[in-house]
């Protein structure tokens, strides 16, 4: 059972843009991605909301996400945050293990 969290970073102008770059570009992304229990953390740019950016962040399970909170990466994080001026959106999902075979067919490979 994964947990994925979607985080929207709202700021003003492009600061959760440049939030997301600096993650990027100061490796914490890459640091992030090497954590035991990452499976998925990527940034995307919001079509109709050029002032948003969502984070697609998934795990293994909540040990992992505990683990990764409790890391010298969120102070990283954190600071950030702050720095660009960013609010937050957060859901949380827990996987059910696949996609229905009825689901399939509307799958195009």
């Amino acid at each position: 059972m994964s947990i994925t969290v979607n985080i929207r970073y709202h700021g003003k102008g492009d600061n959760a843009l440049k939030f997301a770059r600096e993650m990027i570009e100061t490796g914490t992304v890459a640091k992030i991605r090497m954590v035991p229990g990452n499976l998925r953390y990527e940034y995307y740019q919001q079509l109709d909301d050029p002032e948003t950016i969502l984070l697609i962040d998934s795990w293994e399970n909540q040990e992992a996400i505990d683990r990764h909170h409790a890391s010298m990466m969120m102070s990283v994080i954190a600071a950030l945050r702050d720095k660009y001026d960013l609010h937050m959106e957060v859901e949380r999902y827990v996987s059910d293990n696949g996609i229905p075979e009825q689901d399939q067919a509307f799958i195009r490979k």
